[in-house]
Formats: structure tokens, C-alpha cells, sequence
């Protein structure tokens, strides 16, 4: 397979600086897979480098490029996680229209990580690099748990909201009538117990009228001397109350 050779040289190449002036860039004409040989000796050839700027405390002075500084800044914040910087342990890539992408694993002394080479073999340009430590297994399992306890939590929480908002139901109807003014119609009063003995009294006192007439008649005939009551009426009787009673 021809190979043919870009310098990259993140110095010469794109920014005029010699400490990569040794990076080289291997691809093939075609657009089938590069060789593990050729992407492990790219992937050592970026990792050296970067490596090597930050530990000189350079990487400050690269803030004009975009590309590179993102890569050294990535790169930089791996490390405080993978510890020091060991080698490459394995690297693989393929070539996609005019980009080159290698994805190698990055030895530390405390855990690995995963660095992904993004380059326009073309152009001889960095795209992208990426270096994201990886996660341990205890580390998988926290993640594992919190985001387990966060969708329960969420769920007890809506439920919880849910049947708090059902009970509220009740008191729909008591404020739907006191925004409408309607009163709850008031019990019936018990009607007052008819009395019975009115009517006797009633029937007592005609009685006691026409006693009273009798009498008055016999009287007036018998001071006129008549022998009977027959030639006399009267008419009406009213009471007059005496001095005691008006008093």
C-alpha cells in the first residue's frame, strides 16, 4: 500500500514551533484503515508532545490556537486524573474522505484514558484532540446508584405531589360555592304545636253570655213586676272593668 508523508508539525507545519516539528502523519491513499503500527505511531507521536508542553507549563502561550489549546488543556486535565503519563497501550485508525481518526489508549499510573486524534491528512491540520480518563468499575457503579436513586427519587416525588393534588378535590365544591354566593338552604322550623284548648275557652265564654243574660232578664222583669221574661230582649252585654281592675 503507498503511504504517503504529511508533516504536521504543530510548530513548522501550523504554528511555527519546533517541538513538533517531529510529528508525522501516516495514511493511506485509499480510504481503507491505517495499520496498528502506524496509527500507535502517531498516537505516541501527539501524546509525547502534548505531554511534553505541559509539563514545561507552556500551554498558555498556545491560547491563539484554538485547535491546539483545546488538545493541550483536554490533555492537561487528564492527567490530573490518569497521574503520570506512561505510553500508549494500544491505537487504532481510519481514514474517512480527508480526516484521520486514531483512537489509542493512554497509559497512567493510575488509571487509563481515552485519547481520540481527529487530523485532516490533506491539509496536514489538527481537528480535535480528546483525552477523557476512564472510569473504574467502582466509579461505573456510583454513577450506577445515583442516577438509580435520582429516577426513584423523581418518581416518589411526583407521586407523592400527585395524591397531594387528588386530596385538594374535595374542597372543589365548598370554593365553587362561595365564589357563586349560593348559601346551603337552612333546616325547616318546626311548626308550634296547635292548641287545643282555645276553642273550649272560646265556647265557654258564649256560654257564660248567655247566662248572663238570663240573669239580667229575670232581673229587669222582676222589677218591673212582670211574671216571666217573654216581653224582654236584650240585645248586647258589655263589661266594664271595675275601679280595681283599672287600677
Amino acid at each position: 500500500m503507498k503511504k504517503f508523508l504529511l508533516v504536521l508539525g504543530m510548530a513548522a507545519c501550523i504554528f511555527g514551533m519546533s517541538v513538533f516539528g517531529q510529528t508525522t502523519v501516516y495514511a493511506s491513499t485509499s480510504s481503507e484503515a491505517i495499520t496498528e503500527e502506524e496509527a500507535m505511531t502517531n498516537a505516541v507521536g501527539f501524546a509525547e508532545q502534548m505531554n511534553e508542553i505541559v509539563a514545561s507549563g507552556m500551554v498558555e502561550q498556545y491560547q491563539g490556537y484554538d485547535e491546539l489549546y483545546s488538545s493541550l488543556t483536554s490533555w492537561e486535565s487528564a492527567l490530573e486524573e490518569i497521574g503520570e503519563y506512561q505510553g500508549i497501550l494500544s491505537a487504532e485508525g481510519s481514514v474517512s474522505g480527508d480526516l484521520l481518526t486514531i483512537n489509542a489508549v493512554v497509559d497512567g499510573t493510575v488509571k487509563d484514558a481515552d485519547m481520540t486524534i481527529v487530523v485532516n491528512h490533506v491539509e496536514g491540520a489538527i481537528v480535535s484532540i480528546d483525552t477523557t480518563p476512564q472510569k473504574t468499575f467502582g466509579e461505573l457503579m456510583t454513577n450506577a446508584a445515583l442516577n438509580t436513586l435520582l429516577g426513584m427519587g423523581t418518581v416518589f416525588v411526583v407521586l407523592i405531589l400527585i395524591a397531594w393534588l387528588i386530596s385538594l378535590f374535595k374542597l372543589i365544591p365548598s370554593i365553587q360555592e362561595k365564589f357563586s354566593g349560593k348559601k346551603k338552604a337552612e333546616a325547616p322550623k318546626a311548626a308550634p304545636a296547635p292548641v287545643a284548648a282555645a276553642p273550649v275557652v272560646e265556647e265557654a265564654e258564649e256560654v257564660d253570655d248567655l247566662e248572663l243574660i238570663a240573669v239580667i232578664a229575670a232581673a229587669i222583669a222582676a222589677s218591673e213586676g212582670a211574671a216571666s221574661t217573654d216581653g224582654f230582649v236584650v240585645r248586647s252585654v258589655r263589661r266594664r272593668g271595675t275601679k280595681w281592675q283599672k287600677a
